[in-house]
């Protein structure tokens, strides 16, 4: 997928805060990036098809890249459908998992995260046949990235403008700072998550309810 860097960002934000470094400015960027991410689970990715091993019960994900997994949106083996659960949740149902024996081995029916960089399933594989593992999961850039996937940083990208200006304008003793905008910005902030997060929990699309933000200049 093509990629667009936070620094496009930056410079449309520059007007904003007149006189901030640009690292400065990308640091927050790519902070609000991360959290609308987080709250939204607008970058969402399909993992291509792993093929699981007898007796393996971990995996590594294959997130895009600048990005790590925040979640499991959907999962299937073999087009049976998966269920999503903690760690916590997994081990109420078994108890001694990982540590199970061969005979309690068979089609998985739950996955769960490990980190950011695994996952597991569970019950552990059998021989039996052969387990392919389809997911659906929402990332989130990376710490350091300076990048993500273009559509989804043009979708997101008022909303990170506000996240990053809600921070940068209440920086002490800034010839930019602004608590009264920046309150403004925290506002406009958490409305623009809330709408994504109803527009995922609708099962719409990117782009399927035309509302209308106010842009920036």
């Amino acid at each position: 997928m093509p990629a667009r860097k936070f620094s496009e960002i930056v410079t449309r934000l520059a007007p904003s805060v007149p006189g901030a470094p640009n690292v400065v400015v990308e640091q927050y960027v790519r902070d609000a990036a991360i959290q609308a991410c987080e709250r939204t689970l607008a970058w969402r990715h399909e993992q291509p098809p792993i093929r699981l091993t007898q007796g393996i019960h971990d995996y590594p994900y294959d997130p895009p890249n600048f990005a790590e997994v925040h979640a499991i949106i959907t999962a299937t083996v073999n087009g049976n459908k998966m269920k999503p659960v903690s760690l916590d949740q997994l081990h109420d149902i078994y108890p001694k998992w990982p540590f199970t024996s061969t005979d309690e081995e068979a089609e998985p029916r739950y996955v769960t995260t490990i980190d950011v960089d695994n996952f597991a399933v569970a019950p552990i594989p059998d021989g039996d046949t052969n387990y392919d593992v389809r997911m659906i999961i929402a990332c989130k850039p990376l710490r350091d990235a300076t990048e993500m996937e273009q559509s989804v940083l043009d979708d997101l990208e008022n909303v990170i403008m506000h996240g990053a200006l809600q921070h940068l304008l209440v920086l002490p003793e800034r010839t930019w700072s602004d608590r009264e905008l920046a309150s403004y910005h925290a506002k406009q902030f958490a409305f623009q998550i809330a709408e994504r997060r109803a527009r995922a929990n609708l099962g719409t699309g990117r782009g399927s309810m035309r509302v209308q933000y106010p842009r920036f200049a």
